[in-house]
């Protein structure tokens, strides 16, 4: 591969261990981004969703249900699959961010309590891969050794 600042997103110091974080966590974000977009898997679709961000705050409510949406649906896929990891997984981090503090982080940190604990599972495992990249049996692999 020529292109050195493509070769760099590409590259991969990570092992299998990467492997084992992306893959769940992408499919994880690409179901709740599904629930924000289609509203499979019990969720309320584009408009019931970009109405409640609205609710809280996030205007306009539909463009950043289809932002947020689209960052874990099409993000996830692409960690689940290795391709462009660390851009996927910046994109998912800040997803995390936001959901954190507009959404969670007054509630405390457990779960129980609509708090914070799985977001930051989410964003510490999205940092991890975005410094590492994709790992083992990843495209960004395949790819960045042609």
């Amino acid at each position: 591969m020529k292109n050195n600042f493509i070769q760099k997103v590409l590259s991969t110091n990570a092992g299998w261990a990467a492997f084992v974080l992306r893959v769940p966590v992408g499919l994880i974000l690409a179901a709740h981004g599904a629930q924000k977009l289609f509203g499979w898997f019990g969720g309320y679709g584009l408009e019931g969703t970009g109405q409640w961000m609205a609710s809280i705050g996030l205007e306009p409510g539909y463009i950043m249900a289809l932002l947020a949406g689209s960052a874990e649906f099409f993000g996830g896929l692409a960690l689940a699959i290795g391709l462009l990891t660390r851009p996927a997984a910046i994109v998912s981090a800040f997803t995390m961010l936001v959901a954190i503090f507009t959404v969670h982080f007054e509630n405390g940190l457990f779960m129980a309590n609509n708090g914070y604990e799985f977001a930051l599972v989410l964003l510490v495992t999205s940092v991890a891969l975005a410094i590492q990249g994709a790992g083992n049996w990843s495209v960004d692999k395949a790819l960045s050794e042609k």
